[in-house]
């Protein structure tokens, strides 16, 4: 079993003390950069299996999952001492999940085996295997829990779950390698983006119909390289923050209007994102440059770079009180 690699050995002796965290998954380092909050600074540098992508914390977070992608598992770690205490089954290569709102079941999306996995974190079994599109990567679940969300990226739809049943009951094609999906608007509203297609396809949940697309338009960039990947949404869903990957800008989307409002630089291929407790900042992953940006949220703008590990990929918050 790894060990943490601890870079403030005070830090762990006085945990207590510490600052809320963003915690940054790092692909090519195999760790997690754990970002104190209030300083702006990494803490903390943790080792993980190999060719971490996804991470959420437990409701409670008492505990943080992590897709190892390389290593076929998901991890669960206890975020005080950073000791991984055991694998999930997870399928082969797990890239992206979503935790159910009962806090018990993780769904998984298996790139490499065209199938959403349903793991019961504490049996630690496989309850569903569902058969969805060719290389699965966006997860996402609903607030009430009854639909889940699993994006295909090679056959290019959203597959809607019965998480009764745990059988699809509809499938909706969206543009181009489809990455990540949130429902918002207490659960009324689904939005998928796609990376190649350059796109956020918003969907009424009610009848799985396109309501909405929205499109992006960077100055001076080539639209190839405007690929919209994660995006989060300030308090009330009244904005979306979306990463546009190798553009190396965030788009602010107004949700009501689904019109773009401003763009920000930030590092090289902007992939995720968190919000910090009060979603003042917003904290993205630029895998190539290997940095996090904070962007003020009042005024969009971008006010630190971060240094990380190399490609970090995902971003989880995390409440130390």
């Amino acid at each position: 079993m790894k060990l943490p690699i601890l870079t403030t050995c005070a830090a762990l002796l006085c945990s207590a003390a510490w600052a809320d965290e963003i915690w940054v998954t790092n692909e090519k380092d195999d760790t997690i950069s754990v970002i104190d909050i209030e300083t702006l600074e990494v803490v903390r540098t943790i080792e993980t299996g190999e060719r971490p992508r996804g991470i959420t914390f437990s409701k409670d977070y008492s505990v943080v999952y992590i897709c190892a992608s390389d290593s076929d598992a998901v991890q669960v770690m206890d975020p005080e001492t950073g000791e991984i205490l055991h694998d999930l089954p997870s399928g082969e290569d797990p890239e992206q999940f979503v935790l159910h709102p009962d806090n018990r079941h993780l769904y998984i999306a298996n790139e490499d085996d065209a199938i959403t996995t349903v793991v019961d974190t504490e049996t630690r079994t496989v309850v569903a295997q569902i058969d969805v599109g060719i290389e699965p990567e966006g997860m996402a679940v609903s607030p009430d829990g009854k639909i889940a969300i699993t994006t295909s990226e090679t056959t290019n739809m959203a597959h809607w779950i019965d998480t009764d049943t745990q059988e699809l009951f509809a499938n909706t094609l969206v543009d181009s390698r489809p990455r990540h999906a949130e429902f918002i608007k207490d659960g009324t509203e689904l939005w998928v983006s796609a990376e190649i297609g350059g796109t956020i396809s918003v969907f009424d949940v009610a009848t799985q119909t396109e309501k909405a697309k929205i499109d992006f338009e960077v100055a001076n960039i080539h639209p190839d390289r405007v690929q919209p990947v994660g995006f989060e949404f300030t308090t009330g869903d009244t904005h979306a923050f979306v990463a546009l990957g190798p553009s190396n800008h965030v788009a602010v989307v107004n949700a009501e209007t689904y019109e773009v409002e401003d763009y920000i630089l930030v590092g090289r291929r902007v992939w995720h994102m968190d919000f910090n407790r009060d979603r003042s900042q917003l904290f993205t992953t630029n895998g190539v440059s290997g940095d996090v940006t904070v962007i003020d949220v009042a005024s969009r703008k971008a006010i630190k770079s971060i240094k990380v590990g190399r490609f970090p990929w995902g971003a989880a918050f995390r409440p130390t009180d």
